[in-house]
């Protein structure tokens, strides 16, 4: 392909990729927005490959085929439930090439550079790159392992964090001085190699100090700096569209964790340094939720449904953790047809990743307009004759309000307990993800439907009126 061709097809997928961006803004276009970047990722990847920069093609098409079967794969098999942890893992993937990229430029013999100038700043790109590639896949690794249960969603917090965070970036400084002003690549290779020993060591500790009721704004965190990773990659490769891609994806990916971040009353710098979670229990905490839960049964449930001219349903990772989420829908449709005005209300972080909630709705064919976020429909709840909480925990604990040293303290919330009944969806008294007791449970108008979710709405479903 020759390179005005080449330009155009660049182009034209820059174009497609702000086309797909604009488009996963809306549930109703979502799918839309996915085909523009599947057909603009499919343009780029043939002008590259076709293009002069290609010069032999045995090792290139196995590796494209390998990753296209192994894509494929996983996205044929994962759940929705492991969609957080997958794409925990596919930044972790972008990581590592901008890392490995990086340090194969600064190896590259063919490298020739027409004056001292280009080569330095080649060098910034390349330390750059590696640094923020190092960042990102070691704390990619850590989120996958918090969000698979494999490490504990507690934070970790080191005497002195902060200070650690600061003397390793210092260090990172001192070394790139260093590397820009070393001679050949003897001296060079061990400075870049010590400080993406560091990079990825201050990956882990950044991620490890965040809290589990943080980790939604983590995975748009690290979905940013994937973004910045192979924006440095594309300067490094002096690849265009690679840039333009990187800035899209890093700046989108900021974009969206500063508005989650607005959305739970936090600090986006606070939230990447520690997140909340941290802060020593009030006295209440401490104490404990105080009051008994009144357990309730299906058909009770059921009736109360069928009652009802108001329903609210909350879900949470609990609904796509049991999959319950199209029975859920079929006694959406039922009450619907009994004349309930049946809505759902969905917190920004609910779930384990932006927007988790809102797909498997769409997923189970849940009317777009029913789907409303929490500013929208946090003032209906005292007007709603029952609430159901599926799976949900953290986003509808009252604490957030009422408990000034709570751990999520100041976090807004549904605020389902004004509800006239609330049933919660349990299968045990068990705290949620951030590990934060809830008063919720013991408030009198609730009820604790325990058991699996997925066999609850199963038997709700079969005593609700026909």
């Amino acid at each position: 392909m020759n390179p005005g061709l080449t330009t155009v097809s660049y182009i034209g997928a820059a174009i497609l990729f702000i086309l797909s961006l604009s488009g996963l803004s809306r549930q109703d276009t979502a799918r839309r927005g996915n085909l523009y970047g599947t057909i603009g990722m499919a343009l780029a990847v043939l002008a590259t490959v076709t293009g002069a920069g290609v010069s032999s093609y045995g090792l290139l098409v196995p590796a494209v085929l390998v990753g296209s079967v192994l894509g494929w794969t996983l996205a044929v098999r994962v759940e929705m439930t492991g969609m957080p942890e997958l794409v925990a893992v596919l930044h972790s993937f972008v990581g590592l090439a901008a890392t490995l990229v990086g340090i194969a430029s600064y190896l590259d013999p063919n490298a020739h550079f027409a004056s001292p100038a280009e080569r330095s700043i080649h060098e910034v790109e390349i330390f750059l790159g590696v640094f923020i590639g190092a960042v990102t896949f070691t704390g990619s690794l850590i989120a996958f392992g918090k969000l698979r249960g494999s490490i504990s969603g507690k934070s970790v917090l080191l005497p002195a964090r902060h200070l650690l965070n600061l003397a390793a970036l210092l260090v990172c400084v001192v070394l790139g001085g260093l590397f820009l002003g070393s001679d050949n690549m003897a001296q060079g290779l061990p400075l870049l190699l010590a400080m993406t020993a560091i990079a990825a060591a201050i990956g882990i500790h950044l991620v490890l100090a965040i809290g589990g009721a943080d980790m939604p704004v983590v995975v748009s965190m690290l979905n940013s700096y994937s973004g910045w990773a192979a924006a440095a990659t594309g300067f490094m490769l002096s690849n265009d569209l690679l840039i333009v891609t990187g800035a899209l994806v890093g700046s989108s990916g900021a974009i969206l964790s500063y508005i989650m971040c607005r959305a739970m009353n936090r600090k986006f710098i606070a939230v990447i340094l520690g997140g909340f979670g941290n802060a020593p229990a009030s006295s209440a905490a401490a104490a404990g939720p105080q009051g008994e839960a009144v357990a309730i049964t299906a058909d009770e449930t059921a009736q109360a449904l069928a009652d009802a001219r108001e329903v609210i349903i909350v879900p949470g990772y609990g609904m796509a953790v049991a999959q319950a989420q199209g029975v859920i829908s079929e006694i959406t449709k039922r009450l619907r047809a009994k004349g309930v005005k049946v809505r759902f209300a969905i917190h920004p972080v609910a779930g384990r990743l932006p927007g988790h909630m809102n797909v498997l709705l769409a997923e189970a064919k849940v009317p777009y307009d029913i789907v409303l976020e929490m500013d929208e429909i946090n003032e209906d709840f005292p007007d709603t004759d029952v609430v159901l909480v599926v799976g949900a925990n953290d986003i509808v604990n009252p604490s957030a309000q009422d408990d000034p040293g709570s751990p999520i303290a100041g976090m807004p919330v549904l605020e389902v307990w004004k509800a006239r009944t609330v049933v919660v969806f349990k299968r045990s008294m068990a705290t949620g993800y951030a590990g934060v007791d809830n008063p919720l449970f013991f408030k009198e108008n609730s009820r604790m439907l325990f058991g699996d979710a997925k066999k609850s709405v199963d038997a709700i479903l079969a005593h609700l009126p026909g």
